[in-house]
């Protein structure tokens, strides 16, 4: 497996990358001289500041509007990309909506949206971007799985976040060993408390509760974990998932 000492120059797809933790790990990216394809259905006003920000420090960033649940539309914006920045070095699946009504009311629809966007979309990009990694002889994938996917109460999206586990594991198998495949699987993040408390206003403080750490995950410190497994020193991790929850996740009486 070739040896990465630096992420300049290297080019860094992030889906769901317009708004929250995708932002942050754009930001993360680029401040190492990574050039940056922020792909996302749409874009808020306040991402276009974003932008303009990273493009004054050491790396590049661009906007892509794509639906990375649509095979075409999933190859148009990876053609896009290399004709901005050329191949993709680094895949950041990030892009996840959530949904949590229970199975026997969650409509289909929601069903289809929650499972596509997590799942179906990695595969999606994988296909499209992974052959050029093995043929350069390196790449990263990394995929968001969640805490969620070690619950029970979270329906549909933790059933599409433990299937993340589960791609993510078969990619390693497949794609090694130039290319690894890992996943981050965060606890509740500390800025999407918030949005949190609008599905279950006591879900936050349960689950700062029961974390050893004391608090919840950072979005910084979830990039800062993604840049990382980008480096050489971490060649020999692929295939796992790993929480970043401070310990939520361990049994106890």
């Amino acid at each position: 497996m070739a040896d990465i000492d630096t992420l300049e120059g290297k080019v860094v797809l992030i889906t769901g990358g317009a708004r929250n933790l995708g932002a942050r790990v754009a930001e993360e990216f680029a401040s190492r001289g990574s050039h940056v394809a922020l792909a996302d259905v749409e874009f808020p006003a306040e991402s276009r500041t974003r932008i303009t920000v990273m493009n004054n420090g050491p790396g590049r960033a661009m906007e892509f509007a794509a639906d990375v649940r649509d095979p075409a539309r999933v190859d148009a914006l990876v053609s896009s990309v290399q004709d901005a920045f050329g191949p993709v070095d680094v895949l950041v699946n990030n892009a996840g909506p959530f949904a949590m009504d229970p199975f026997l009311s969650l409509k289909v629809e929601d069903w289809d949206r929650v499972m596509d966007a997590n799942v179906r979309s990695i595969y999606l990009l994988a296909k499209r971007v992974a052959p050029g990694m093995n043929e350069r002889g390196w790449g990263r994938i990394i995929n968001l799985s969640a805490g969620s996917a070690f619950l029970r109460n979270h329906s549909v999206y933790g059933l599409a976040k433990s299937a993340v586990r589960f791609l993510t594991e078969e990619l390693a198998l497949e794609l090694a060993p130039r290319v690894t495949v890992n996943a981050i699987a965060p606890g509740q993040i500390a800025e999407s408390a918030a949005d949190m408390n609008v599905f279950d206003p006591t879900f936050v403080e349960r689950a700062t509760r029961i974390t050893p750490a004391g608090r919840l995950v950072t979005r910084a410190e979830i990039a800062r974990v993604m840049v990382d497994l980008c480096s050489s020193d971490w060649d020999m991790l692929t295939g796992m998932t790993l929480a970043l929850d401070g310990g939520a996740r361990m049994p106890r009486l």
